[in-house]
């Protein structure tokens, strides 16, 4: 007998078909002699939904209010999931993240979890009950409600299986594993077997949205090993470990993300400290960098250009006119752009992947505005109208 905990997203329970569906993979797991946990994402769009309702009363709602709304679309799914599993004649009770135990802290809408307190799902499985808890939420010292951030139930699933001491976590999605390119818009996407915790988490980082990054460096902290398989098909999935199997693959997968913005600042004066404290303000404000750019100082002045989400795009150049205004530095912002990468551990041990890349690139006449490297990812920030064709161009490089 093993404990498992298996996670389902929105698109798994997004209508009743789809819940009895998970209701029979929760089940079938239950009969074999399992003991089982597991976490539940909104159904469908219903979290944007709620935030579209939200700015329809008030597009500046306090971050507390919107975590209050958005955790009732757990609620609704645990709930529901809960009755078929009960309609298939299985003992099950469905909780919510703060009676499953999850504190966290008063960072609303991107709350980190500080502790579990096991004590209530140990009790429910010693029961023999299916427990399904509502992913995505906590509350913190002050008995508020909070939410983890996009994609937070996979978060809550890793920390539930690490609280447990699970034997397995699966976290079921909409397509049948981890694939070296996103396989609804790249037709020869390969599924790979197993793929490392660093190589995932570099893949999730940069766009690859089977799983949330959170719960991949989670994962690889506490050593859970993870299973990505579909909920609609039966098939097995990706593995997630330390070490995965030798493959001879130089990298493992191509990823875009479209949700940036490129930020410069021109003309700013070329002494020492500038640059300090430019990304110390952006830091203090949680404003993410990526790449970062340079010039070569000229007339006493120099240029910074770097790369952030564009959801924070406003609000950093917001802060850096007023910081360099004064002196004459003007700041631009570019919000059609996106970052293409590869992520392979290969990188480290064969030469050839930047060419091989930008040779893609070339041949497919896309241009390259910044390059960022690291040992096992290579990106580039391109014009994002060419998002797709370049993400094809660069995996029919390396795969065809």
């Amino acid at each position: 007998m093993a404990l498992i905990v298996q996670k389902f997203g929105g698109s798994s329970v997004a209508d009743a078909e789809r819940v009895m569906n998970v209701a029979r993979i929760v089940t079938e797991t239950y009969k074999q002699g399992n003991d089982v946990a597991v976490v539940v994402s909104a159904q469908g769009d219903t979290t944007d939904d709620l935030i579209e309702k939200a700015k329809e009363i008030n597009p500046d709602a306090s971050k507390r209010e919107m975590d209050m709304l958005l955790t009732s679309g757990e609620q609704i799914s645990i709930a529901l999931l809960a009755m078929a599993i009960e309609k298939l004649g299985c003992p099950v009770i469905s909780l919510l993240g703060w009676q499953a135990g999850f504190q966290t802290n008063s960072a609303y809408g991107s709350a980190r979890i500080e502790k579990i307190k096991t004590e209530r799902m140990l009790s429910e499985l010693d029961k023999k009950r299916i427990v399904i808890v509502a992913g995505f939420q906590g509350l913190n010292k002050a008995d508020d409600l909070t939410t983890l951030g996009r994609g937070g139930s996979d978060t809550s699933a890793v920390a539930i299986a690490a609280a447990l001491h699970a034997d397995r976590c699966q976290i079921f999605t909409d397509v049948t594993g981890v694939f070296t390119a996103d396989p609804r818009k790249v037709k020869n996407a390969r599924k790979l077997s197993d793929i490392t915790y660093d190589e995932m988490l570099e893949l999730a980082t940069l766009g690859a949205q089977v799983l949330n990054n959170r719960s991949v460096e989670m994962a690889k902290k506490y050593g859970v090993e993870l299973e990505v398989l579909s909920s609609l098909e039966r098939e097995s999935g990706t593995i997630v470990r330390e070490v995965a199997k030798m493959e001879k693959m130089l990298i493992r997968g191509v990823t875009k993300d479209t949700n940036v913005a490129r930020i410069s600042v021109v003309g700013m004066k070329d002494v020492p400290g500038n640059a300090f404290k430019m990304f110390s303000k952006l830091a203090a404000k949680k404003i993410n960098i990526d790449v970062i750019l340079q010039s070569i100082g000229r007339d006493g002045t120099k240029d910074i250009s770097f790369t952030c989400s564009e959801d924070n795009s406003k609000q950093a150049v917001a802060l850096l006119e007023e910081m360099f205004s004064q002196e004459g530095a003007v700041v631009n912002c570019n919000n059609s752009i996106a970052k293409v990468s590869i992520v392979g551990a290969g990188m480290q041990t064969h030469s050839g992947a930047a060419a091989k890349m930008f040779g893609a690139l070339y041949e497919a006449g896309i241009n390259i505005n910044m390059i960022s490297t690291s040992e096992i990812t290579i990106s580039v920030i391109i014009d994002r109208e060419y998002a797709d064709q370049a993400v094809s161009a660069v995996h029919k490089a390396f795969f065809d």
